[in-house]
């Protein structure tokens, strides 16, 4: 992962661009991006520092206060699919993604198992062969 830069650099191209200079011009100035000139100097205008954010750490799982929720619907209804699931959360309010419904279930060991009526198409060899048109209808 790549480091951010110093927080010098981005105070001063910050301070440049507030100071009236275009961030094109200061982009070029110091060597960053005009993206970058255009963020750190929107960055100081809104929160009075251009530094950068934190980077990496945990992040705590947003389905974490309806663990028991999510667990006892699916205790409840076994069958149901990560997006039902979804769909039912939405009804209570709980705004969420596949992806945190799956990385929670996944976390307490459990799973979401495909329905039985569902089979995997197997070898050619396997199946039994189809009858012609002529052999179904009976015409010669």
């Amino acid at each position: 992962m790549a480091k951010p830069y110093s927080d010098d650099l981005r105070e001063r191209v910050a301070a440049a661009v507030a100071g009236g200079r275009s961030c094109r011009e200061v982009a070029a100035l110091f060597d960053v991006s005009v993206a970058s000139a255009v963020k750190w100097s929107q960055r100081l205008r809104t929160t009075g520092t251009a530094a950068a954010k934190p980077m990496g750490g945990h992040r705590k799982r947003l389905l974490a206060p309806h663990r028991a929720l999510v667990l006892e619907r699916l205790v409840a209804t076994p069958e149901i699919t990560v997006r039902e699931m979804v769909a039912e959360l939405a009804a209570h309010g709980i705004e969420t993604c596949p992806v945190s419904v799956w990385r929670l279930v996944r976390a307490e060991g459990m799973s979401f198992k495909k329905k039985s009526v569902r089979h995997r198409a197997g070898q050619a060899r396997d199946r039994q062969k189809k009858s012609t048109v002529e052999e179904v209808s009976g015409s010669p």
